[in-house]
């Protein structure tokens, strides 16, 4: 098995995972610690080293609240179970789990970014070990970025004194300096630099739509995922999320952070402990998102596919069916879809009260919405009406066991990595069926840009078609997995309302 390979930057030895033929190089450096005075700068280049790395332990992640210090959050349960894991600004290193044997292999390549709202995450929560995506000889890459107030403040002297024209959205930047030393380095690692596939879940999600609509990212990489990570933004007050700041806004809260630190100057912002800084981040409590800058992100995600404007490349795309609902405040749906959604309020109210006649459930939840379900068909909606490459879009809600919270936001993550004996819920051999198939069809669309293939037994999976004009699909992933059979009408209805008002 490959243990000992060549980076640019020198030689690193990784170590056997729990199979044996897979190993695992952990920690391996992609760019500069971004600490002192390369705090809210562009990521700079790895430094060279001597001798043999030893690439056998995870290195510290970026910093942000204690994972799992609440045992009471909800995602402590899940996987943010290590509040001893260790934390540092120096946190940009990469993981490579790999099926290699020499080296020469060119083996297509899955780029992993995590979620956690741009503010927490990391890497290597446990959902996340790739050994399942490597057996299947995809070549599994985690790539670390700067959160919060570390990777997505700016200010105005930042704005003013760039060395190289980068002035926000740090964390978007590391993440592009993971992709582009994959593309330097992978083929060391038994990969193929020119298939490589990007993908990501929530803010991940979100990471990957600015980077397939960046001109800087163009050519970086073949295909890309956006799981849970929106798409179209949805119109109309029934749809009203948390505002973004834009790059100016979001330097005076920058200058008001800077004055609630006492730093009079980005010189001795830089000085200020790591640590001392997170605990004045979580104080000041405000949160930091990224924003158009002008170089790296040059428009909204959502103007930009629209126009037509993203990368031409293969997309895969979807949600979970309980992760993001909105709807009525109370029963009354009449008077809150006047206000909502007038011009479709009679029609929407209509369908509600079918489909809670038909599956038993009360109005209120037959009127609810899914936010990012909807999101992500009206971005299917775009690119398939502009004869883009094939974009696959899914729907995830199989039962969820341990307790009665449905497919929740996230919940997808321990099928397609495949990592399911990992979690504490009691998942039965359907839902492990159901993982195995949703990993091979994620790295099946990796290897050529198809999710279509066979099961471990040989047999073929059912098919999945691309989202077309003439068949608006999606692929769900309930018990078992399976196409729709027609386009939802109450999604029909507000996806045709929305391109209206996007107009």
């Amino acid at each position: 098995m490959l243990r000992i390979t060549k980076t640019e930057n020198g030689t690193v030895r990784g170590i056997g995972a729990a199979d044996p033929r897979i190993t695992v190089f952990k920690g391996v450096p992609f760019a500069a610690p971004p600490v002192r005075e390369l705090r809210w700068r562009a990521p700079q280049p790895a430094s060279n080293w001597k001798g043999v790395r030893d690439c056998l332990e995870y290195m510290p992640i970026a910093m942000q609240r204690i994972p799992g210090e609440d045992p009471q959050a909800f995602y402590a349960k899940e996987w943010h179970v290590e509040p001893e894991v260790p934390m540092d600004e120096d946190c940009l290193y990469l993981n490579i789990w790999t099926l290699a044997k020499t080296g020469k292999e060119k083996m297509p390549v899955m780029v992993w970014i995590y979620g956690g709202g741009l503010m927490e995450g990391y890497p290597y929560e446990m959902e996340f070990d790739g050994e399942r995506i490597a057996r299947r000889g995809v070549i599994l890459v985690s790539v670390n970025y700067r959160l919060n107030v570390f990777g997505f403040l700016t200010h105005p002297e930042i704005i003013k004194s760039s060395p190289d024209g980068f002035t926000a959205n740090w964390g978007y930047l590391d993440q592009k300096a993971g992709i582009d030393w994959v593309r330097r380095n992978i083929s060391s690692f038994g990969g193929d630099p020119d298939n490589i596939t990007i993908f990501g879940q929530s803010a991940g999600g979100g990471s990957v739509l600015a980077h397939i609509n960046s001109p800087l990212a163009k050519g970086a990489f073949a295909k890309a995922i956006v799981q849970s990570g929106g798409g179209i933004d949805v119109k109309g007050p029934a749809f009203e999320l948390m505002p973004f700041l834009n790059r100016e806004q979001l330097a005076k809260q920058g200058e008001a952070f800077f004055s609630f630190i006492g730093a009079k100057n980005l010189a001795e912002a830089r000085k200020i402990d790591s640590k001392i800084l997170m605990a004045k981040h979580i104080e000041f409590g405000k949160y930091w998102n990224s924003t158009i800058d002008g170089k790296y992100v040059v428009e909204d995600a959502c103007a930009s596919i629209m126009a037509g404007h993203q990368h031409s490349i293969p997309l895969m795309t979807g949600s979970t069916l309980d992760e993001s609902l909105f709807g009525p405040p109370d029963d009354n749906i009449e008077g809150w879809a006047k206000t909502a959604i007038p011009d479709i309020a009679e029609e929407y109210c209509k369908l509600a009260k079918e489909k809670a006649s038909a599956k038993n459930i009360i109005l209120k939840q037959a009127a609810s919405v899914n936010f990012f379900e909807l999101s992500a068909s009206l971005f299917c909606d775009f690119v398939a009406n502009q004869g883009k490459p094939n974009i696959y879009n899914y729907r995830f809600g199989p039962e969820i066991p341990g307790d009665d919270v449905g497919a929740f936001h996230s919940s997808d993550l321990w099928f397609e990595f495949e990592t399911l004996a990992k979690c504490w819920r009691p998942f039965t051999g359907k839902h492990y069926d159901l993982a195995r198939q949703m990993c091979n069809y994620w790295t099946n669309f990796a290897k050529n840009g198809d999710p279509n293939g066979h099961d471990a037994d040989g047999t073929p999976m059912p098919v999945w078609t691309p989202y077309t004009v003439n068949s608006p699909l999606a692929m769900e992933f309930f018990d078992k997995p399976g196409m729709e059979k027609a386009q939802n009408r109450m999604k029909k209805l507000l996806i045709e309302y929305n391109k209206k008002l996007l107009k």
